[in-house]
């Protein structure tokens, strides 16, 4: 370099060796940069910095910065490896400072140069100033041609770029409490997502915005989006989204006490799903039905629910999401089984048949008197059952019938340990 004349190639490469330098240093043994082969002793990238820096040194020279633009852009595509991502910042860094100064093309290397720059941004957690260098970018490119090199429009892309920064905005405006600029953020991400044309790209915006009303108490709003969420959704065959905009709308109803209505929505998911032959929407809708039920108390209706959506999970053989549905129908037959239990106790002061047939049960797990889950009692078989599991010959069962009786006639809590 130097003996060709390229002083400033030179001080920039030895810049880059000594920054290096100092990173090793600074992360110490034992991190992963100090195991790493220093700038000098990798000939491979000491080549590509050789050939680009000269190149775009002898460019400025000429003033023709258009192309130490894109000899800079080059260096910055190259290192693309993780260990090397703070050469590859430092050069979209340089190329975004010398793109201020390209006038022959547009504005279209000013724009690669924002958009770059907003990547970084936001990789980094640099969220304002990379909705900033984004929102620029959308200026720069409304109204252009111009494609990026898989033929997506500058327009679209950055109307991708806003709505996906908005919607971390107002993220984090949502978790701070900040509800209406979290709206007013979302609907910019609405309006960006429809301008950038892609309808998986609206749905996702109009559900995030209708959680937002719905945090911030405006129900019937968060309503009216999350159908027009759904409808996106449906068009597109979309599984996942769907499954979301249906669970956010049942909760929605259920919040009001609108449990029969999240029923009947749900209800109308569940039929969409099968006309449609959306497996893993079947088993969404049916697990969410399973659920209104099981909070308004209607177990056998979620046990019925439950295992439809276990079944469906098992046509998709997907493991996880048959333990899922598995665990749901779990708790479906505990809560059966609980209200069952509680009549027992509870009549157990008046009955102490109700009691016997409780404690008949609990040794033999059988319907020998009553099983809790009908509730039918039989109270000579339950007198028969408890005195032949209460013999002499087992002390032991002595004390443990004489201890259950007595923590049930005294505890009004009811514990999952006496049934187990």
């Amino acid at each position: 370099m130097l003996r060709r004349g390229y002083h400033k190639s030179f001080s920039e490469l030895l810049t880059l060796i000594q920054k290096w330098n100092a990173l090793r240093e600074a992360a110490g043994p034992g991190s992963a940069i100090w195991h790493e082969k220093s700038l000098e002793e990798q000939p491979d990238k000491l080549d590509q910095l050789y050939h680009f820096l000269t190149r775009a040194e002898a460019a400025r020279r000429a003033g023709h910065y258009e192309e130490v633009y894109d000899n800079q852009l080059s260096l910055a595509c190259f290192f693309n490896e993780p260990e090397d991502k703070w050469l590859s910042n430092y050069f979209y860094e340089q190329s975004f400072n010398t793109a201020q100064l390209v006038e022959i093309d547009g504005g279209k290397r000013k724009a690669q140069a924002y958009v770059n720059m907003g990547l970084i941004n936001e990789e980094q957690g640099h969220v304002m100033k990379a909705a900033e260098h984004f929102e620029t970018f959308y200026q720069l490119t409304e109204g252009t041609p111009w494609k990026d090199e898989t033929g997506c429009a500058y327009t679209s892309l950055a109307c991708q770029h806003l709505w996906r920064i908005y919607t971390l905005l107002a993220d984090k405006m949502l978790e701070n409490k900040e509800h209406q600029e979290a709206i007013k953020t979302l609907i910019k991400a609405l309006k960006m997502a429809k301008e950038g044309g892609d309808m998986k790209m609206q749905g996702e915006a109009a559900y995030c915005l209708s959680l937002a009303y719905h945090f911030s108490g405006e129900h019937e709003t968060a309503l009216t989006i999350l159908k027009t969420s759904v409808e996106i959704f449906t068009s597109l065959c979309d599984s996942a989204g769907l499954g979301r905009a249906y669970a956010a709308v049942a909760k929605i109803l259920a919040s009001q006490g609108k449990s029969d209505e999240a029923v009947t929505y749900l209800g109308e998911f569940m039929k969409d799903a099968e006309s449609a032959h959306l497996s893993q929407s079947l088993v969404d809708a049916n697990v969410l039905l399973g659920k209104v039920h099981n909070e308004r108390g209607n177990y056998n209706e979620a046990l019925e629910y439950f295992s439809q959506a276990s079944e469906a999970a098992k046509a998709l053989n997907n493991l996880p999401l048959v333990a899922e549905a598995e665990s749901y129908c779990g708790m479906a037959r505990a809560h059966q089984l609980m209200v069952a239990f509680n009549s027992h106790v509870a009549a157990a002061a008046a009955d102490p048949r109700s009691l016997q047939c409780l404690l008949a049960w609990k040794q033999s797990r059988s319907d020998v008197c009553a099983d809790p889950l009908t509730g039918v009692v039989d109270p000579e078989k339950a007198s028969e059952a408890f005195w032949e599991s209460n013999q002499p010959e087992n002390k032991n069962a002595d004390v443990e019938l004489c201890w259950r009786s007595s923590f049930v006639t005294t505890t009004p809590r009811i514990h999952f340990a006496f049934l187990l």
